[in-house]
This record gives structure tokens, C-alpha cells and sequence, in this order.
């Protein structure tokens, strides 16, 4: 049976003192209070700060040893690249050791911008990138529909990477909802469908939307589909504005077991539903 372990995308928010978190909590506690409501997170200081291992290892010894993390891939391997990837991969990897020797680590979360278009220059970075970090379970993001085709899937399945299933606006040349399994490890994100400022807010507004149970209601079919072939699955809310991704990913974790979906993991060391 598949487990589903559903979850935030960042937990480090301060606007979400008295939302989630206690109005007198330490920032230093918000990672424990979290993993005693969901059972796995994105860590996304990894893209702005390269990892060091000795903060990474804090965060493990903060959390119950079921609890998962994904870690999003430093800018310079996806948004800032340079010629010397070769470097920054090895450094990256260095610094999440302590998740991938501890068995914590879900997958390192490769995100590529819009702007990473489908040319022969990407698509041998990308090659590149996986050649590079092959060891470590990978899930890719595309945000240009470019990539979307059999071709890419395929390769990526050869490879045993995953493809980030997503929900986003529905606006031209966004990548439309998928239920993709190409690796042992599958993975969804809920980006929010806020069309107004998509292209023009950052990244707080950008992500300002609360989703209702219905357009939650029309993943459950994906989900039940993905888990028959993948081994795990990672669900993940990036709707951090006003503490939205809490909510949603608590009602979406309880929807999926109202409709009798095996294998949720609650928090804690062992416990799942179903």
C-alpha cells in the first residue's frame, strides 16, 4: 500500500502567528509545533541559501523519525544557472546529507521558472542535472507546458525521476493537471488558481488563494490513480499567504479519507489511516 504524506510548502511563515502558530511562539519552535499536525514539509531556504549540513541536521533532530522532508534545489541549478553546476551540485548535495543518511529525505525538488523553455540547451541541463545528483530521489517542476510531452515523460521515467503533478491557474501555456508517476516516489503541488496575479504578484500574492472543497474534491480520482503504481506520494500546498496551505492540506488530508484512500500518514511515528 502507498503512503500519501500530505503537507506545506515552507512552515517558517510569521504571518502565521495566530493562524497556526501560538501568537507568543519562537520561530525556533515552529518547526516542531508543525510536525505535530503534518508529517512532511518543503524546506525552501534551500533555494535562496545554499544547505549546510549543520543546520539541515538541526531540522532532522527537531522532528519524530517518520517525519519527511523535501528539499527545493539551490537557484543556480535552476533559475541562475552557470557553468558551474558541477560544483554547486556536489556542494548542495553535501549539505542535505544529514536528510538522505537519516532516511528523511522525500525528494530534492528540482523547480524550474516559466523562463526555462523547451530548447536543446535546457533540455542537456536538465540531462546534466540529473547525471549529477542520480543517487537522490528527484521531482522536476516544469512551469511552461513546453515540457509536457511523451517524449520528456519518458525520459524522465528512464531515469526514475518524478514529475510534479500541479494545480495552478488555468491560463495559456500552464501546465494543466496531470497524475504523472515516474518514479517509485510521485508528487502533486497545489500552487493556488489566483489568475489576477499570477504573472503580475509576488510571491506572497501570487499565492494568495483559498481553495474550495470542490476543486479539491477533483484530485481525489488523481490521487487514487497514482497511488496504484507509485510507492509513495508527497502532496504539497504552496498557498503559504494567510496560512491558506494549512487548511487546505488538513481538509484535503481528511477528504482523501472520507473517500476510503488508503494509506495517509498521520503525524507521529507510525500512524496512517486506513
Amino acid at each position: 500500500m502507498a503512503e500519501i504524506y500530505i503537507g506545506t510548502s515552507g512552515y517558517s511563515y510569521k504571518d502565521w502567528k495566530g493562524l497556526f502558530y501560538p501568537e507568543n511562539a519562537a520561530d525556533s519552535d515552529f518547526l516542531s509545533f508543525y510536525s505535530a499536525h503534518f508529517p512532511f514539509v518543503e524546506l525552501n531556504f534551500s533555494y535562496y541559501t545554499m544547505p549546510k549540513a549543520v543546520l539541515v541536521e538541526k531540522l532532522v533532530e527537531k522532528t519524530c523519525s517518520n517525519f519527511r522532508f523535501a528539499i527545493k534545489a539551490h537557484k543556480s541549478l535552476t533559475h541562475e544557472i552557470t557553468d558551474d553546476t558541477k560544483r554547486v551540485a556536489a556542494a548542495f548535495r553535501e549539505g542535505i546529507a544529514p536528510l538522505s543518511n537519516s532516511n528523511r529525505l522525500a525528494v530534492v525538488l528540482v523547480q524550474f521558472p516559466y523562463s526555462f523553455h523547451y530548447t536543446p540547451e535546457n533540455r542537456k541541463h536538465l540531462a546534466s542535472l540529473c547525471d549529477l545528483l542520480e543517487d537522490l530521489p528527484l521531482a522536476v517542476e516544469f512551469r511552461s507546458v513546453e515540457w509536457t510531452t511523451e517524449h520528456v515523460v519518458a525520459e524522465l521515467e528512464k531515469r526514475r525521476v518524478a514529475i510534479v503533478n500541479v494545480d495552478e491557474p488555468d491560463l495559456p501555456k500552464l501546465i494543466p493537471p496531470s497524475a504523472h508517476v515516474t518514479a517509485e516516489a510521485a508528487y502533486i503541488r497545489f500552487h493556488g488558481r489566483n489568475k489576477a496575479n499570477w504573472w503580475q504578484g509576488d510571491n506572497v500574492s501570487r499565492y494568495d488563494y483559498l481553495y474550495q472543497d470542490d476543486e479539491l474534491a477533483g484530485w481525489v480520482g488523481r490521487v487514487k490513480s497514482i497511488i496504484e503504481k507509485a510507492r509513495v506520494l508527497f502532496v504539497s500546498f504552496n498557498n503559504h499567504a494567510k496560512a491558506q496551505a494549512v487548511a487546505n492540506a488538513k481538509c484535503f488530508a481528511q477528504m482523501l479519507i472520507l473517500n476510503d484512500v488508503k494509506g495517509v500518514v498521520l503525524p507521529g511515528d507510525t500512524a496512517t489511516a486506513g
